[in-house]
């Protein structure tokens, strides 16, 4: 007997892979991004063992991101109380000049990893998404900025 749960788990992750090359292969396509620069940034760490980590701890390891210093130039803004779990909105502004990369986690999820987000130079710092959350549970942002990793957090 096929276990459809896990079945449906796995389409969803083959679905989300395939979007996520296939939108970045239209994008090298097209010029939008470079393809220096598409393969620069993946290079240092493996994206693939952080989005299936089942800890903010592990997901932090593979992403190679030591304990990041909290800094107040990010400015995380989330709902307190979310009307419904699976569309919370998110939106992070980084202060930090040469803000290059915008990790967010979201701790209690099955995989905390929740985006990546790389900062094309010369452009604004801030990024919004909606993210599911099981529960109510914390908010981690890293920002990597000139070489730095800074924090911030929100329940």
């Amino acid at each position: 007997m096929i276990n459809t749960d896990s079945f449906i788990a796995n389409r969803r992750k083959l679905l989300s892979a395939s979007l996520s090359i296939t939108t970045l292969q239209l994008l090298l396509n097209a010029g939008i991004i470079p393809t220096a620069l598409a393969n620069s940034n993946f290079e240092s760490y493996s994206l693939p063992v952080a989005f299936t980590a089942n800890t903010v701890k592990k997901a932090l390891s593979a992403l190679k991101i030591p304990t990041p210093s909290t800094s107040h130039q990010i400015i995380l803004t989330a709902p307190d109380i979310a009307e419904n779990g699976a569309v919370v909105p998110i939106t992070v502004n980084s202060a930090i000049p040469n803000t290059e990369e915008i990790f967010i986690f979201v701790e209690k999820n099955p995989t905390p990893l929740a985006a990546v987000f790389m900062i094309p130079a010369g452009t604004e710092s801030m990024v919004q998404t909606r993210l599911k959350m099981g529960q109510s549970t914390n908010v981690l942002v890293v920002v990597k900025a000139g070489g730095k990793l800074f924090s911030a957090s929100k329940e």
